[in-house]
């Protein structure tokens, strides 16, 4: 072989290997291309779908808002299987829970220690944080018997702490000294507390769990309440609920009477006033909710907050 032939067969060589080097780079940024374009759809579809998912959650919040809606009114659900979307809204009374400013304000620290003890918590335990509850809310520096004020908190590296006022949000409560170890043994305590019933439990709307505490009875024996509420079928918001009309006769049912009767008496009511609205949605792969907290939603209604959140 010549040497110009040898050279044009390396040349040739050469070319082909930046050719081949050329296709793979191309191919690659096209590659690169396609998904970058993907992934500015999908993006896209998610925020039209997330609008969506929020502007139908909306919609929900102003059906459960209507006074004329029934808590188990068919308008509260509905699934359109064309679009992909389904919206569901749940009323619920703020009754059900604790207000843990009235409980406070109200000094009932048995109430509130009994429920520490029932999540868990030994006796010592539950007074401290009890009475640092108290101290968190008050409007002093003084600091109760096994409480926790300005100081305590600096101790932990956290200033202008307590608050000393009442609780705007629940979440607030997770800061007061000892919240810890609550938040290790009971995971959903959120569920049981509120700042936005009207005071106390509403006996036709507690679970037999939260009765049972604020009764001091077993869960058993307040388990007879919401059976009693629910009527014959056990289930609620049906035409054969037989909701009390007073404190007194719900509680005769767990055999509570007299002086203790009383006392007991002053935790409970029947008739809170104050909707929890859930309205959940969902477009596509979207999802969001709304909650509304309405005071007289049936009168007056009076929106007491409001939350919106996006659901994974």
């Amino acid at each position: 072989m010549t040497t110009t032939a040898y050279k044009q067969q390396h040349n040739s060589g050469f070319a082909l290997v930046a050719v081949l080097w050329l296709i793979a780079i191309l191919s690659l940024a096209a590659i690169t291309t396609l998904r970058v374009i993907s992934f500015d759809m999908q993006l896209a579809t998610a925020k039209v779908h997330g609008s969506r998912a929020f502007h139908l959650a909306k919609m929900g919040i102003a059906i459960g808002s209507n006074p004329a809606v029934e808590r188990n009114d068919p308008l509260l659900h509905r699934f359109d299987e064309a679009n992909n979307e389904e919206v569901h809204v749940a009323l619920t009374s703020e009754g059900a829970r604790f207000n843990i400013n009235s409980l406070i304000l109200s000094e009932d620290k048995t109430l509130i220690r009994s429920i520490f003890i029932r999540w868990g918590l030994d006796l010592y335990s539950a007074q401290d944080l009890t009475d640092a509850f108290t101290d968190w809310v008050d409007a002093d520096d003084e600091v109760a018997l096994n409480g926790a004020e300005f100081a305590e908190y600096e101790k932990m590296g956290r200033i202008n702490q307590p608050f000393n006022r009442p609780f705007y949000d629940i979440e607030e409560m997770a800061l007061v000294r000892g919240m810890d170890e609550v938040e290790r043994l009971r995971p959903d305590w959120r569920n049981w507390f509120t700042v936005w019933s009207s005071g106390t439990l509403d006996l036709n709307e507690a679970d037999a769990e939260l009765i049972s505490v604020a009764a001091d009875v077993t869960p058993e024996q307040a388990s007879i309440i919401p059976s009693t509420v629910r009527g014959i079928d056990g289930i609620r918001d049906t035409d054969d609920d037989e909701p009390f009309e007073d404190v007194g006769t719900a509680l005769s049912l767990l055999g509570i009477g007299g002086e203790t009767g009383q006392l007991i008496a002053q935790r409970f009511t029947v008739d809170d006033t104050t909707t929890r609205i859930t309205s959940t949605a969902r477009s596509g792969d979207s999802t969001r909710r709304i909650t509304a907290i309405v005071r007289n939603r049936t009168g007056r209604p009076a929106l007491l907050d409001r939350t919106t959140e996006i659901v994974p």
